[in-house]
């Protein structure tokens, strides 16, 4: 018989020596094994796991699927150890994800956005937003990354980013020198307040400790209300990730405005943006219409000069 528990934390401490964070699978496992102990089950069933999955009311099944397939990795897992575990099928529990067409702000939405930051008081608090919207609006970076970020992970000689903390594992974004002359800005007015530094983060608090999601949650509502910005379709206001997905679209037009060949060009943008699939990537270009304007264009271009 095996040892429910001592597998299941063998198979996290493995999963995680590969890389994968296993964020909700690291409480849901436990609770899922303690599960079978409470049904006086020494081996993992498909009729008990689908039972666990879909434990939560109130929920959609998008989750009961994302739960049954913690269990699905874990059952794979233990087969190998004990044959009398059963893995449950792929499809059980389908469910489709709805993805919410994101908001795209215009240069005019970021400079709005960048003006209201500059109204907040404190000073400090004012310069700090507005700087951190800046760098999400000109990089692409989740709001994680970003908060997660120092000083030292600037590469001044190289025009570079250094993000040590993204989804899938570290990776480097360039940078324009006016980012950087306007971080390097930033941290003189930080020193004047903190000669002795709190934090080795590049965007403080007013207390001079990193800036945390609470705080930017916080603040991102009242400054899209002093921006003047609303939401368009199904989003009832932007939001902070909205920044990345207008990069990644503002990129495409770039590269189409230029008549690049956009298509070798889409591994370099999925790079930059901490794609380990260029397929996550091709989510982030849509709901644009002036994307499909261009392409639309190049498409007539293209059928003029067919015989």
């Amino acid at each position: 018989m095996t040892d429910l528990d001592a597998a299941a934390q063998s198979y996290l401490a493995m999963r995680r020596g590969l890389g994968f964070a296993l964020v909700d699978a690291g409480s849901l496992l436990p609770d899922f094994v303690d599960y079978l102990r409470r049904n006086d089950a020494e081996h993992i069933s498909t009729e008990l796991a689908v039972a666990w999955a879909t434990q939560p009311v109130n929920v959609g099944p998008i989750w009961w699927r994302q739960r049954l397939g913690i269990v699905r990795g874990f059952a794979v897992y233990l087969r190998n150890l004990d044959p009398c575990n059963e893995v449950p099928p792929c499809g059980l529990l389908p469910a489709r994800q709805q993805r919410v067409a994101p908001y795209l702000y215009s240069a005019a939405d970021i400079a709005a956005l960048m003006a209201a930051a500059r109204s907040l008081n404190p000073p400090l608090r004012a310069i700090t937003y507005n700087r951190f919207i800046g760098l999400l609006s000109v990089t692409g970076l989740r709001l994680g990354e970003a908060l997660a970020l120092d000083r030292d992970d600037l590469d001044r000689k190289r025009l570079l980013l250094v993000v040590r903390h993204g989804k899938r594992g570290g990776r480097k974004v360039p940078l324009h020198e006016s980012t950087f002359q306007a971080l390097e800005h930033y941290f003189e007015c930080v020193d004047l307040l903190f000669p002795e530094p709190v934090s080795p983060s590049m965007f403080v608090s007013m207390r001079g400790t990193r800036l945390n999601k609470n705080s930017v949650h916080a603040t991102f509502p009242a400054l899209i209300d002093r921006a003047g910005l609303t939401g368009r379709g199904q989003r009832p206001r932007p939001r902070v990730h909205d920044l990345r997905h207008t990069f990644a679209v503002r990129q495409l037009l770039d590269w189409h405005q230029q008549r690049v060949d956009v298509d070798t060009r889409i591994p370099l943008l999925s790079a930059v943006l901490g794609h380990s699939d260029p397929v996550s990537t091709y989510w982030y270009l849509q709901a644009a219409p002036e994307l499909f304007a261009i392409v639309g264009r190049r498409l007539d271009e293209f059928l003029g000069e067919l015989p």
